[in-house]
């Protein structure tokens, strides 16, 4: 009572009112405590103490001051801002503990959504689904809330692609096949993601996509659903219709992309872009359901992922598009008529030109008489030296021939006469991946491939298109260094998978850490394998020092300790073997 005595009296005086001592003439200490709070306006006392909780509590604090080089638990250094709003900031990092690149959100300890965000973050890491990016770990520490996560920098979101066009049939089938089911299992799990867009898919050279942001980013923003299923499973369906048609499936222009007019509505991909997969179009038209609106058809709208994962395995499986093989060169005489088209037949075409009219009368007659004659002379000459040849070899003496014989015995060994020359191993000084167009395997495996123990191998990454790597990656190899410019003849490669098919191809490089394409190389050698080993002949010996061996297609192969099934291949020894 006494502090708050203390307390109204100070307002008083300072809103103006007279002293309590000039009414303590005729009233007591009680009393005039009494009067003092009667008189008091109880609507400004109440937005007084409004306003002084407010200040005490900030809704939403400035995001920490953090720059560039910033250290976080002594381990995270901050590199890039990719992100401040809404009091939180995302940023790329390095974790100098282990020597790679992360993502992390920051906020400060005292958010509204601090406790959710963490909350959210320790739920997703307990996922473990290769099919989203992983939370690596999340902690409140020094008045801040920082949540890291995997940074996969072989990987390009969606909106990058879709910049470029609409996917094809079989990569929107990969999308939305892999996506949804990896929302399907995070929902039976009891997490929803609630923010899933084009900005959240990543796709991997090796052709796989990745989630990020599951209930972390539905957390920073506070985003909340009464129906997160519906939500999300709406969301694959939106990120299906803009990866077939290059347009977002709403009024609104968003991710680079132009919504639809709003005076026609939602209408379906195939309408919207000639050539539209009939298959994936209806999906996308069951996942974006609203209001009772269906696909054309009348087939049943989606309204889980799990339902919409069930609605892609039903599709037939689209085969990826067949690779893009250079314009091959014919000749004149390989191009017949029958290869060339209408508008060039007379002026390109030599076996389809209209032969000359037959010489008319007894000149013609004449004319095919006297090569009949020369046809004849011409056979019997022949005729006359091929029996003067046998006659006389048969005078010729036996020894003759024995002694060729021997001669000949002796130029095929590996001393004196005109045999080839002498191959002798090449050694193998060093060596490096060679990844030209970015993404490396697993370089720290190189050097088992010339350890001289075929139980030990370098591998791949498994990749979800195969035989042939091309379109999603061009090639994955190794560059060798011969420690001097050598005579390469020969290459044998031993590989870890057999199946249809391998195709192995060697080239001449000018360093071990060359990043010039394999176009630009001078090419040795190639050869296609369905067994565990490649032999390549360089058909004119090459000198160099530095040889690439470069896998452009592996065979389709299960799952082991290291990566699930798909297309992959592993290489356990390589020798190399030139002239002496």
């Amino acid at each position: 009572m006494a502090e708050r005595s203390t307390a109204a009296v100070g307002v008083a005086n300072e809103s103006g009112e007279p002293p309590l001592t000039a009414k303590a003439d005729s009233a007591t200490a009680d009393d005039a405590m009494t009067e003092l709070i009667e008189t008091q306006d109880p609507e400004q006392t109440l937005a007084e103490e409004t306003t002084s909780r407010k200040d005490a509590e900030p809704e939403n604090p400035e995001p920490p001051e953090l720059h560039s080089g910033h250290m976080l638990a002594r381990r995270y250094r901050l590199e890039e801002c990719l992100t401040r709003l809404d009091g939180f900031s995302s940023w790329r990092a390095v974790d100098e503990k282990l020597r790679r690149a992360v993502g992390i959100h920051i906020l400060p300890a005292d958010h509204p959504r601090a406790r959710p965000v963490l909350a959210a973050a320790r739920s997703a890491a307990l996922l473990g689904d290769p099919r989203f990016v992983q939370v690596l770990d999340a902690v409140e520490e020094n008045d801040l809330v920082y949540v890291i996560h995997e940074w996969l920098p072989d990987a390009t979101d969606l909106t990058a692609i879709l910049a470029g066009g609409p996917l094809d049939a079989h990569d929107a089938y990969q999308m939305v096949s892999q996506v949804s089911q990896g929302m399907a299992a995070a929902h039976r799990e009891g997490l929803s993601h609630l923010r899933l867009n084009p900005d959240c898919v990543l796709r991997t050279e090796a052709g796989q996509y990745r989630i990020r942001g599951l209930a972390v980013a539905a957390a920073l923003r506070g985003v909340q659903s009464e129906s997160p299923q519906r939500d999300d499973t709406e969301a694959i369906g939106a990120l299906l219709y803009a990866s077939l048609t290059k347009r977002w499936p709403y009024p609104e222009d968003e991710f680079g992309l132009t919504g639809l007019p709003k005076d026609i509505g939602l209408v379906a991909p195939g309408q919207v872009r000639a050539g539209v997969h009939r298959g994936l179009s209806e999906l996308a038209m069951r996942a974006l359901v609203n209001d009772g609106a269906t696909a054309s058809r009348e087939l049943q709208p989606c309204t889980t992922p799990e339902e919409l994962a069930k609605a892609v395995a039903a599709i037939p499986k689209i085969r990826p598009p067949e690779p893009t093989l250079p314009p091959f060169h014919r000749t004149t005489y390989q191009q017949g008529a029958y290869r060339q088209p209408a508008a060039h037949f007379q002026s390109t075409s030599v076996l389809g030109s209209t032969p000359p009219p037959a010489l008319p009368g007894r000149t013609g007659k004449a004319l095919k008489w006297a090569v009949s004659a020369l046809l004849i002379a011409a056979l019997g000459l022949g005729s006359w030296q091929l029996a003067n040849t046998l006659m006389h070899g048969d005078n010729t003496p036996k020894s003759t021939g024995t002694g060729t014989g021997t001669s000949q015995k002796a130029g095929n060994g590996n001393t004196g006469g005109s045999g080839k020359a002498t191959l002798k191993t090449l050694p193998i000084n060093d060596g490096a991946e060679y990844a030209p167009y970015g993404g490396a395997q697993h370089p720290d495996e190189v050097k088992l491939t010339y350890d001289k123990d075929s139980s030990t191998y370098w591998r791949s990454k498994s990749f979800t298109g195969g035989p042939v790597l091309a379109p999603y990656k061009q090639g994955v190899g190794i560059v060798y260094d011969l420690g001097s410019k050598q005579k390469v003849s020969s290459a044998s490669i031993g590989l870890l998978y057999s199946g249809n098919h391998t195709t192995v191809e060697l080239y001449a490089a000018d360093s071990l850490t060359s990043d010039v394409k394999p176009t630009d190389l001078k090419k040795l050698a190639t050869v296609t394998t369905n067994g565990t080993s490649a032999k390549l002949t360089v058909q004119n010996t090459v000198e160099t020092r530095y040889v690439v061996v470069w896998l452009t297609a592996m065979p389709q192969s299960p799952a082991d300790n290291y990566s699930g099934a798909g297309y992959k291949q592993a290489i356990t020894d390589v020798i190399f073997k030139g002239a002496s």
